[in-house]
This record gives C-alpha cells, sequence and structure tokens, in this order.
C-alpha cells in the first residue's frame, strides 16, 4: 500500500485559530471599564484613607514634636484597655436601639407592604421625610422633647413609671435626658428609616397568593406569619439590623446631645482623640479596632442569620 503523501514533501501544518477581531476585544473589556470609575473612587476614598490611618495608629511623638512610624502595636492594647467600656457601652446602644428599631419598623412596613392599599406611597412619603431635615436638627429636636418640662417626663411622671426605669438604671433623679434611655431614643428615631426600607421592599416583594394559600391550609394568621412571611422576609430584617446596627455603634451625636459624661460612646472617644487631645494614633487605634469588632459582629450575624436557623 502506498502513501498518499509525495515524497520529499513536509507535513501540513495545523490550522491556526483566526485572531479575535478587535471588536470583540473592545467588548470584553466593556465590564472593565465601567468597574474602573468605582474602583478608583474606592482606592483614593476608602483604601488610601486606611492606609494612613493605620500607619498613624503605630505611630509615637506628639503634635509639637511630630510623630514618626515606631511600629507601637502596644497602642491598641492600651487604647482598648482604658476605653472598654465605652465600646460595651457602644455595642449594647447599638443593639438596644437595633432591637427596638425592629419591633416598630416591622409592623409598620407590614402595613404599608399588605394593608396601605392608596396611602401607600402617602406612607412612604412620610418615612423618608425626616431625611429631608439634618440629622443634627432632628437630634437637637430629641433634646426637647425629652427635656424635664417636656412631654416624655410628663407623660411617664402621670404613669409613675420614673421610679421604675430609675431603679432600672435607663433613667436617673426622675428625669430622661441625660440618660441611657435617651441616647437609646435619640439613636431609634434617627436610625428608624434604615430598618423601615429594607423591610418594606422584602415584604413587598412576597405573592400574596402564598398567604391565600396558607389560609386555604387552614393556617391560622399567627402560622401564616411564622412560616410564610417572617422567613420570606429575612433579607429584608438582616439588612436593616446591619444598615441600623453598624451606624448606630459608630455614633457620637445622641450621646454628645442627648446624653451625658456617663453615656459617652466610642464614637465619642474617637472624635475627642482626634480635635480636643490631639492623640493621633491612639484615636487611629481606636477606630481600627471598631472597625475590626463590628466587622467580626456582622460575619457571624450573617452566618447565623439563615432562615433554617431562625424558624
Amino acid at each position: 500500500m502506498t502513501d498518499p503523501t509525495p515524497t520529499g514533501l513536509p507535513p501540513a501544518a495545523p490550522a491556526l485559530a483566526p485572531a479575535p477581531h478587535p471588536a470583540a476585544r473592545r467588548k470584553k473589556l466593556v465590564p472593565y471599564w465601567l468597574l474602573l470609575p468605582g474602583i478608583l473612587w474606592l482606592l483614593v476614598f476608602f483604601a488610601a484613607p486606611l492606609v494612613y490611618q493605620a500607619s498613624t495608629s503605630v505611630q509615637t511623638g506628639s503634635v509639637e514634636e511630630g510623630f514618626q512610624v515606631t511600629w507601637h502595636f502596644a497602642t491598641y492594647w492600651d487604647a482598648l484597655g482604658e476605653y472598654y467600656p465605652q465600646f460595651l457601652r457602644s455595642v449594647g446602644y447599638a443593639a438596644t436601639a437595633t432591637a427596638l428599631c425592629l419591633a416598630l419598623g416591622y409592623p409598620l412596613a407590614y402595613l404599608i407592604a399588605f394593608k396601605a392599599g392608596r396611602w401607600r406611597n402617602l406612607l412612604m412619603v412620610l418615612v423618608i421625610a425626616p431625611f429631608f431635615t439634618s440629622f443634627l436638627i432632628r437630634t437637637l429636636a430629641w433634646k426637647t422633647i425629652l427635656s424635664d418640662g417636656g412631654p416624655v417626663v410628663s407623660a411617664l411622671g402621670s404613669l409613675h413609671v420614673l421610679g421604675l426605669t430609675d431603679a432600672l438604671g435607663v433613667t436617673e433623679g426622675h428625669r430622661v435626658l441625660a440618660t441611657p434611655l435617651a441616647v437609646v431614643c435619640g439613636l431609634t428615631y434617627n436610625f428608624l428609616p434604615f430598618m423601615i426600607l429594607p423591610l418594606y421592599t422584602s415584604l413587598e416583594r412576597i405573592d400574596g397568593r402564598l398567604h391565600e394559600a396558607a389560609g386555604d391550609l387552614y393556617a391560622r394568621p399567627l402560622t401564616t406569619f411564622r412560616k410564610v412571611t417572617f422567613p420570606l422576609s429575612m433579607p429584608g430584617v438582616v439588612a436593616g439590623t446591619l444598615l441600623t446596627f453598624i451606624p448606630a455603634a459608630g455614633d457620637y451625636i445622641n450621646a454628645e446631645l442627648l446624653g451625658s459624661t456617663d453615656q459617652k460612646m466610642i464614637g465619642n472617644v474617637i472624635q475627642s482623640q482626634f480635635l480636643r487631645v490631639l492623640d493621633y494614633p491612639t484615636a487611629a487605634a481606636l477606630s481600627f479596632i471598631l472597625m475590626a469588632a463590628i466587622l467580626a459582629m456582622v460575619t457571624l450575624y450573617i452566618r447565623k442569620s439563615g432562615t433554617e436557623e431562625l424558624v
């Protein structure tokens, strides 16, 4: 049997794949070009300040003599050992305010999503309306509301509950202003919309036919809520609690205006170290400790907040 390939000719080279068209290459790069502005924004306004703060936290010196990077990591331990009460207080106040926002916001979000009807848009505007006023002005308004001659103290005095709240440690001397109750009330009011909006978005997506199906299966309203509504609204619950807890833990305006020196939060300490004491390394170290603590708590919360584990 003879070889059909002519003698002396080299074997044929494999066919090369065609080069990609320039238009196809540009099309593949479009997503990366769209991401470029956001990446640059994060690098300039987040990553760079974060690196600078990290460098500041390991410096030693003074404003008069200047600060130098000496890798003094003991600043973290010293700051935590001195200001851990403010850390614990911040977490406690933020967690309490978050729980109150959830207790107040969930019924309102449920009402707007399922029962408001033609009043839905008006109620949503009323929820968002506080954002049109300065955060500082809203907090100052609460200073008037919670004053000794204000309506809250009068109402609590009429109900004869100020003695009980004093015993529980949430008020002092039959007054509300400059007490833990005042700070928690301010946090709850200022961050309540951050809880309502994610809850409403999550509840509004639930198909109403699921409630009808649960009723057809003889489920009581409470059972329907526990087995259908609440599990399906868990994304809104998780988002709302995170959007409320994270800024509340680092807030300092409410404690500054509504509390006293006994209610100072870690945000007040950081603000004071940066602007009054001028101890920049301690302030930077406290900022990183707060960020790491919140990140750890949020990570643990997200892992434990699955629907199957809560219902």
